[in-house]
């Protein structure tokens, strides 16, 4: 079920980002024709205009969940480390 997904991706952030570093995360199922199926993760920080870190349909999938930890990680705080979640060195 895609809420039990969103619920699942929303638990692991707070676990990688606890408050205060996030604050909030809101799910908004909709359940229109034209949304059915959307899957996006926007982050708000401070007072800026939110931005768009993953759109389901522009990204043809569900974000692996390294991956959204570390373009979450790239905006609100770019020097932490991720451990093992990290993007593996260049060779």
């Amino acid at each position: 079920c895609r809420l039990h997904r969103a619920t699942w991706v929303q638990t692991e952030l707070f676990l990688t980002f606890p408050p205060p570093i996030i604050n909030s995360i809101s799910l908004h199922p909709l359940n229109t024709e034209e949304t059915a199926g959307r899957f996006r993760v926007w982050i708000s920080v401070g007072r800026n205009t939110p931005h768009l870190l993953w759109d389901r349909k522009v990204e043809g999938g569900f974000p692996e969940l390294k991956a959204l930890k570390q373009r979450l990680r790239d905006v609100i705080q770019p020097e932490r480390s991720l451990g093992h979640s990290d993007h593996k060195p260049e060779a």
